[in-house]
């Protein structure tokens, strides 16, 4: 199955999609903003409300330095920042939700920018 690297800073909600995704048959790993390693992953699903990080931030440099070739990405934020989920549009995310969303449907999310990037 695909690869997928969830970047989050929290410790409890990372490990949540953690476990939501490994359960729905990905093979996915956990990383911090700071030690990306997106190399060969199919897709990178990032908490843009982290604390210690800028998400936006942390794809627009990977991509800048051709890390992401390849690689989908999904932005995951609070409802209420809304300027975030904009900065996010803005710097190409290919879907950007609210935190609640990727709860319920966080595997269905996946598959569907996966078969996007296939089909």
């Amino acid at each position: 199955m695909a690869r997928v690297v969830a970047v989050f800073d929290d410790l409890l909600l990372g490990s949540n999609i953690l476990g939501t995704l490994r359960a729905a048959g990905f093979d996915a790993e956990l990383a911090g903003g700071g030690d990306l390693r997106a190399d060969g992953a199919a897709l990178l699903v990032v908490d843009l409300g982290a604390s210690t990080f800028d998400g936006v931030e942390v794809v627009e440099r990977a991509r800048a330095a051709g890390g992401l070739e390849g690689t989908r990405t999904l932005g995951v934020y609070s409802h209420v920042d809304v300027d975030t989920r904009r900065r996010a549009e803005a710097a190409g995310f290919d879907l950007v939700v609210p935190r609640s969303r990727m709860a319920r449907e966080g595997a269905a999310l996946v598959e569907r920018l996966l078969s996007a990037t296939a089909g």
